[in-house]
This record gives C-alpha cells, sequence and structure tokens, in this order.
C-alpha cells in the first residue's frame, strides 16, 4: 500500500507540473520570465549614470531631472495592480507581449528625446509596459514550479536577476556611453524586444486568473493618484523648499489620504484588486516591507554611488560601471545560494542577517572622500550585493510561500509593485536627503556671487557649470566647495540608509524562524488545482490529479484499479472538495 502510495503522490506531482507549465518545459519558462524581469530592472538604473550626459544636453531643472529618472518606476509600481487584474482576464502572456511592444515603442521615443519634458513622458510609458511584464514573472513562475523545493531554487535565480540587473544597468549604460550618445541606453532595448515577442508567443504558457466580481479601475487609479502626490511632497521637501508651503504639505496631505480611502475601498469591496487580509498576516506584511526596504537601499544608493564616481572621482562612465560589476557578481552568488542557506538558516534569520550585513556594508563605505579608495568601494559593493540578495531572496520565498495557491496571482502583483515601490522611493526619499544636506554646503561660499551661490546648490553637475563660467579663484573655490558639501551628503545619505536597514533587520524577526515543508503530494495536488485555476489548459489536467488524487486515497492508481471497499469509497469523495476548492 506505501508503494502505491508513493506512485500516486509521484504521479500527481508529474500531472501537475504538466498542468502549471501547459505543456512547455519549465525551466525553459524560467529563462523567458528571468530575461523579461531583466529587461525591466535594467531600465531602472540603465539612466544612472547618463546622468550627467542627459543634464548638459537638455539642461533640465532638478526637478525634472529627478522625475526623468524615478517617473518610471514610479508609474511601473501604481500601475501594476491594474495590469495584473487585467491579465486574469484575457491572459497573462498576452499582456505580457502587449508590454513587450510598448516598452519597445517607448525606448524609440526616449531615445530621441530632445528636451526633458518629451523624455519623462517617455520614461512613463516605459513604465506603463514595465507595469505590463512585470506581474506576469512571478504568478507564472508559482504557477509553473508547483514543488516548494524546485521553487524555491527557481526564486533564488529570479531574486538574483532583479538585483543584477539592477546593478548592471550602470555598466551597460557605461559602455554605450562611451562608444554612443546618451539616448543608445534606450535605443538597444529594441532589438531585445524584437527578439523577445516571438520567442514569448512559442514558449510562453497562456494562463488566466479567476474573473469575479468588477475590474475596479477605480481603486487602481487612486492609489497611482495617491502614491504621486505622496513623493512629489517629499521630493520638495528634499529640494530645501519650506515646508509650510501649500504646494509642499499639501501633496502629502492628498497622497495620504488617497492611499487611505484607496486601502478602506479594498477592505469593503467583494471582489478587491488587493485581498488586506494577507496583510494581517505577519509573515507576509513583514516581507512586503522588506523588499521595499533592501530595493530602497540598493536602487537609492546606486544612483548616489554612479554620481559620486563621476562627478567627485572623474571616472567615465564605462570605469563607473566597472567599479560597480562586484556588486553584480556578489548578488549572482547570493541568489544561488538562496535556496541551500533558507533550509539551514530559515526565513528570519536569512533575512534578518542580510539586513545587518547590508547596513555594515553601508557603514564601510562612509570613509569615501574625496580621494579615490579602489579597495574600499571593493569591500563596500561585495558586501552590499550579498547583503541585499540574500535580504530579497529570503523575502521573496516567504512572501510567496505565505500566500494561499487561490491568491497567488495578487500575492505577486503586491510582491513586485513592492520591488518598484522600494526602487522608487529609494532615489525620492535617499535623493532627498542628498539634496538638503548637499545644497547648505554651497549656499554661501566666500568671493561667489549669490546668484551663482543659489545655482549650484541645485546639484553637483550644475554647480561645475557655475564654476566652469566663473573661472579665476572664484570658480576653483565653488568647484572644491561643491565635492566636499557632495561628499558630506553622502555620508548623511549612509547613515540614514544604514538606519533603515538596521529597522528592517528588526521587523524581520516576525519571519517565521524555520522553512515549512510543504508535504510532497498533498502540496503536489493542491498546486496541481492552482495551477488549473491560473491556466485555461490546465483545467483539465487539474481534473484529472483530482481523480488520481481521489484513486491513490482508495487504493488504486487509475481507471483500471481495483474498485475499494465500501469503507475507503467516502475518503476521495471528503478530499476532493480540498484539491478542487
Amino acid at each position: 500500500m506505501s508503494g502505491t502510495t508513493v506512485s500516486g503522490a509521484k504521479a500527481t506531482r508529474h500531472r501537475a507540473r504538466r498542468a502549471a507549465g501547459a505543456g512547455a518545459n519549465r525551466w525553459i519558462v524560467l529563462v523567458v520570465l528571468c530575461v523579461s524581469l531583466l529587461l525591466v530592472a535594467v531600465d531602472a538604473t540603465v539612466l544612472h549614470v547618463a546622468v550627467p550626459a542627459v543634464t548638459e544636453d537638455l539642461r533640465p531643472s532638478a526637478t525634472q531631472l529627478l522625475w526623468t529618472v524615478d517617473v518610471y518606476p514610479l508609474v511601473c509600481a501604481s500601475l501594476l495592480i491594474l495590469f495584473g487584474t487585467l491579465g486574469d482576464r484575457v491572459g497573462r502572456r498576452r499582456v505580457l507581449l502587449l508590454g513587450y511592444a510598448l516598452f519597445g515603442i517607448a525606448s524609440g521615443v526616449a531615445a530621441c528625446a530632445d528636451n526633458a519634458q518629451v523624455l519623462i513622458a517617455a520614461r512613463a510609458l516605459l513604465g506603463v509596459g514595465g507595469a505590463m511584464i512585470m506581474p506576469a514573472t512571478l504568478s507564472l513562475l508559482r504557477q509553473v514550479f508547483p514543488d516548494r523545493r524546485e521553487r524555491a531554487l527557481a526564486i533564488g535565480i529570479w531574486s538574483a536577476v532583479a538585483a543584477v540587473g539592477a546593478a548592471v544597468g550602470p555598466l551597460l549604460g557605461g559602455f554605450l556611453l562611451e562608444r554612443f550618445w546618451w539616448g543608445s541606453v534606450f535605443l538597444i532595448n529594441i532589438p531585445l524586444m524584437l527578439v523577445a515577442l516571438p520567442v514569448g508567443r512559442l514558449l510562453l504558457p497562456e494562463s488566466r486568473g479567476r474573473r469575479e466580481g468588477p475590474w475596479d479601475v477605480t481603486g487602481a487609479l487612486t492609489a497611482a493618484v495617491g502614491l504621486f502626490a505622496a513623493v512629489y511632497g517629499v521630493k520638495r521637501l528634499g529640494g530645501g523648499i519650506a515646508p509650510l508651503s501649500p504646494l509642499t504639505w499639501g501633496p502629502l496631505l492628498a497622497g495620504a489620504l488617497l492611499l487611505v480611502l484607496f486601502v478602506r475601498r479594498q477592505r469593503r469591496r467583494e471582489h478587491p484588486l488587493i485581498d488586506m487580509r494577507l496583510f494581517a498576516r505577519p509573515a507576509f506584511g513583514t516581507s512586503i516591507g522588506c523588499i521595499v526596504l533592501a530595493m530602497l537601499a540598493l536602487v537609492g544608493l546606486e544612483l548616489i554611488a554612479a554620481q559620486y564616481l563621476q562627478l567627485v572621482l572623474g571616472l567615465s562612465p564605462l570605469e563607473t560601471g566597472l567599479r560597480m560589476l562586484p556588486l553584480t557578481l556578489a548578488a549572482m552568488a547570493a541568489g544561488l545560494a538562496g535556496a541551500r542557506l533558507l533550509r539551514r538558516l530559515g526565513p528570519r534569520v536569512m533575512v534578518a542577517a542580510g539586513f545587518v550585513l547590508t547596513a555594515g556594508a553601508v557603514l564601510t563605505l562612509l570613509p569615501m572622500g574625496t580621494q579615490d579608495n579602489p579597495a574600499l568601494l571593493l569591500c563596500g559593493f561585495v558586501l552590499l550585493g550579498l547583503g541585499l540578495e540574500t535580504t530579497l531572496f529570503g523575502a521573496y520565498e516567504s512572501m510567496l510561500s505565505e500566500a494561499p495557491e487561490r491568491e497567488a496571482g495578487g500575492a505577486a502583483a503586491i510582491g513586485e509593485t513592492s520591488y518598484q515601490l522600494g526602487a522608487g522611493l529609494g532615489i525620492a526619499l535617499l535623493g532627498s536627503v542628498m539634496n538638503a544636506s548637499y545644497g547648505p554646503g554651497v549656499s554661501s561660499v566666500p568671493g561667489v556671487p549669490g546668484h551663482a551661490s543659489a545655482a549650484a546648490g541645485h546639484s553637483i553637475g550644475e554647480a561645475y557649470e557655475v564654476a566652469g563660467g566663473l573661472g579665476g579663484v572664484a570658480g576653483q573655490t565653488l568647484w572644491t566647495a561643491a565635492r566636499e558639501a557632495f561628499v558630506h551628503g553622502l555620508h548623511v545619505t549612509l547613515l540614514v540608509s544604514a538606519g533603515l536597514l538596521l529597522l528592517g533587520a528588526l521587523a524581520a524577526l516576525r519571519l517565521p524562524r524555520e522553512m515549512r515543508e510543504e508535504p510532497p503530494m498533498d502540496g503536489a495536488a493542491e498546486d496541481a488545482d492552482g495551477g488549473a485555476e491560473n491556466a485555461d489548459a490546465g483545467e483539465d489536467a487539474a481534473e484529472a490529479a483530482g481523480r488520481a488524487d481521489g484513486a491513490e486515497a482508495g487504493g488504486g492508481q487509475g481507471p483500471e484499479a481495483t474498485v475499494p471497499e465500501p469503507r475507503e469509497k467516502k475518503e476521495p469523495s471528503s478530499r476532493q472538495p480540498r484539491v478542487s476548492a
């Protein structure tokens, strides 16, 4: 009988995988999903090393420059729930392929932009395309890897790609800027999307989720507007504008109010975009917060580090990317080792240790000054990559495992929203801290006219331009003061980031101590049902898995199995609702 049970469990797991993968090899599907994620993640940071070139060419204001960088992740984060729901209704692969096409078109517009307004609009359109692409990655990953042990390895690869994408952006940007103009950092997306469209159509399985209730477009727009208003207020505060100004506290208040209304709306709706009851689970809510904090530190610090390496140390864009390459390699190593570490340490220790290691890496970089120190930067970036990827892996795995299978699509959208939200808030928050710390250092430089000091306070790039225009002793004095002020702002930003990371380590103590293993048979059966709910072609396979589960419980292995005793007939009927629920 035990041999029959094991055989039935293996058969059920095999059917579950076939239903989830819809005929496609799950590891090939993982490669396609990781490439999709890589393109979206790279575009969040590829512009960082091009900021000086964009500033020189388009001459945007300080506010326009900030929006140019972070409008992409903020638009993407705002629309993830919207397009995730659309994918549930019309097909996730269909929305994914449409996102590929829109991403390619927006990249062409951004590459040809001749002013800051067009570039910001194109970056916003890129965010819309990214919002179509990203929800498919985690939800399809959860679908094609029903077995938790394999899923842990897949998430390790997936989260490594997420961190690598953010880190490889500056390297790719630096390489392109060495040979072409700044628009080439966007133009590179077009051939990649031309390849991704047919490959994705050929290899990715189509899947749909539940289509119950109306589509809450109003709720998604409320969240998007609230997010934009709140971040705009934070930017004005960081820019040194009076906090009592209506243009500062007004957006902050409006953003907070809209987000509160969004939460209340979701709680009252029978079919919400986001099931707020998920956040009542300590492990789920904590994992989301950890993802936000980890991405806040990664993307925000990378933007500032790229400016430091170019504008203070005078490195070229390509040299800047190469200096940050160790972060990429360390993140890859941590992601590939993540599944084994999670089994040994458990989610609580793994995520908390990752945050502590990241905070230590940030504090290691505090001695950075106006003189180059390659060994210090190498050590700091390696520790940063190891710590952040360890944190991201543990948080993503805990989040997906904590969410019920029937809500895997919503959980994936929430997780990716937190990823993009953390990236956008990192740029806004740490950039604002940097601006607030940098400005006073050049506000009153001896021997420099007041109007020149005021202009230099907007950014270090503008300070260099003003210094070049002044020339002589005054210009040299302003140039030196700007470099020192930027280094001071960098130190303040690092301290703030370290404090946030240590808070994340404390929050991670709410995660489970151990990684809860799923029973092989039951876990496979439940995941077969979840994959069937999310895939059109998986419905028949789910029924087959349910029949196999019932036959196994009754002692049979298929249609030709011996009819069990009457006492055992009741067991399949009692289990069937759980399998098909």
